[in-house]
């Protein structure tokens, strides 16, 4: 019994080592399915990816799409839409306002029935009677007026709202200029954008490309037995650093694609392909003398201020027209009938003129004077900073351009010194006579002065537009967006 029972526990144990295998063997197996799912997808995905169709664009064709579509855009012209309307409403209070009304009444209350037959002209002797008058029998009235009234002094209330309005008009499209320059240079810095990414991913695989090769050398050296294998451990090191170096740029230029398109105001979905080359250029220079003068003169912004301000200046005028009487012309004709079609009823008419003048209001008109006062206080001392910031600005401006245009310079003598540098150490790593050290210092230096001349070149694009933009000066025009 022992013998069976040790024989069926050694059958038993067997069975479960084979179920375990079985069950490692099927883990394996559908992983190794999956995994081969997965390398037979990715390739599909990259060539979906690859697929995607690009929109060849200029910078001018960028900056007049954004003009049309850029939310922003259609939110400030929304503003200058609501403030014509503005205008019109101010206006309206000048001209005579006409009513129209028709009314259908029936009741026995004594006035009404008394006062309805008047206006009827259907009043008798009999409706002298006591009884009559006291408790009369349920009547009808048809009445149909036509009322107008006219404003036609309020110490030039009106007048003043007029211009107050006409004043923010001007300051909405102001706003709606400035609008649009911002749209400008968020394109121009978007479009370059896509094209200095592009610059980083041909540097980033130029990068990996070099990094490769200098795996190969390190690799043929240990494998001579020259070198310790140190050697080769940095090198596979600096190459799988370039190699997610090339994945981030390759992230960078998708997203700069949908941040164009999102400035543009179309779909991030929608991918362009710009069709403008990131090359050295020079652009118009100017002083800081003139950029100033012209940003003083031409900034919408600051025009947008001095409307608001003189717009403030008219809420004063006409706090101060409060104090001032108002007259006001009313007529009115009024015909009345029992029936709404038959008529058979009689009409009268009403006008006058009424003066009126606010004799005591408890200092209100005074405490309303006092505060728009102070608003245009508030106002003068806006327009104040705001020159001040616009000054700020330009100088800022014109001194990133100003250091961008000498980086440009500096970045591309430091290209060839850096490729020289490269050549002399793979040669003398080659021979024996450098580490690997230098080797991937001098490939880390040539990589870093191309990006670096890419960056700056992009900044000098970007910069000059950026000062066009401190200046008021952006246009679809310019030199920047159309060479």
């Amino acid at each position: 019994m022992k013998t069976f029972g040790r024989q069926a526990g050694e059958q038993s144990q067997s069975l479960t080592k084979t179920l375990t295998r079985f069950k490692k063997a099927s883990w394996f197996a559908e992983n190794a399915l999956l995994v081969s799912f997965l390398l037979l997808a990715i390739p599909g995905l990259l060539f979906a990816q690859s697929a995607q169709e690009l929109w060849p664009l200029t910078l001018h064709q960028a900056v007049n799409i954004a003009l049309e579509k850029n939310p922003e855009h259609k939110a400030a012209l929304a503003d200058t839409k609501a403030a014509s309307a503005d205008v019109k409403q101010a206006r309206s209070f000048l001209l005579p306002h006409v009513t129209f009304s028709e009314t259908a009444t029936d009741g026995n209350d004594p006035v009404y029935v008394f006062g309805s037959k008047l206006r009827q002209q259907r009043f008798t002797m009999g409706d002298f009677a006591l009884n009559v008058l006291n408790t009369p029998t349920p009547f009808g009235n048809f009445a149909t007026r036509f009322g107008g009234t006219w404003n036609l002094f309020d110490s030039l209330a009106s007048w003043h709202a007029v211009d107050r309005a006409d004043r923010v008009k001007d300051a909405a499209g102001y706003q709606l200029e400035r609008t649009d320059q911002e749209i400008i240079f968020h394109v121009i810095d978007s479009y370059y954008a896509v094209l200095l990414s592009k610059k980083q991913l041909d540097v980033a695989d130029q990068a990996m490309k070099t990094a490769q090769a200098i795996l190969e050398r390190s690799k043929n050296r240990f494998e001579s037995g020259v070198v310790v294998e140190s050697d080769y451990l940095s090198a596979q090191v600096r190459l799988a650093t370039r190699k997610q170096e090339l994945i981030r740029a390759q992230d960078n230029l998708a997203l700069a694609r949908a941040q164009l398109s999102t400035t543009m105001g179309v779909p991030a979905e929608t991918a362009f392909d710009p069709t403008d080359t990131l090359i050295e250029r020079n652009f118009p220079t100017t002083s800081l003398n003139e950029a100033e003068k012209q940003a003083m003169e031409m900034r919408p912004d600051l025009k947008r201020v001095s409307s608001e301000e003189a717009a403030q200046r008219q809420n004063v005028s006409i706090a101060k027209s409060a104090f001032g009487p108002r007259v006001n012309a009313f007529a009115n004709w009024e015909a009345d009938n029992p029936t709404f079609v038959a008529g058979g009823g009689g009409n009268n008419w009403l006008a006058g003129v009424e003066v009126q003048f606010d004799l005591f209001q408890g200092g209100a008109k005074r405490a309303q004077l006092s505060h728009e006062r102070a608003m245009e206080e508030k106002a003068a001392a806006a327009k104040e900073m705001a020159s001040d910031a616009v000054r700020l600005e330009v100088r800022r401006s014109y001194y990133d351009l100003d250091a961008a245009r000498q980086q440009v310079d500096v970045a591309r003598a430091t290209i060839a010194e850096a490729q020289e540098s490269l050549r002399i150490n793979q040669n003398r790593y080659d021979s024996g006579l450098s580490t690997i050290t230098d080797l991937l210092a001098a490939e880390e230096a040539g990589r870093r002065s191309q990006t670096d001349y890419w960056e700056a070149v992009y900044r000098y694009y970007t910069g000059y537009a950026n000062l066009e933009l401190a200046s008021g000066t952006l246009n679809p025009e310019s030199p920047v967006v159309a060479p």
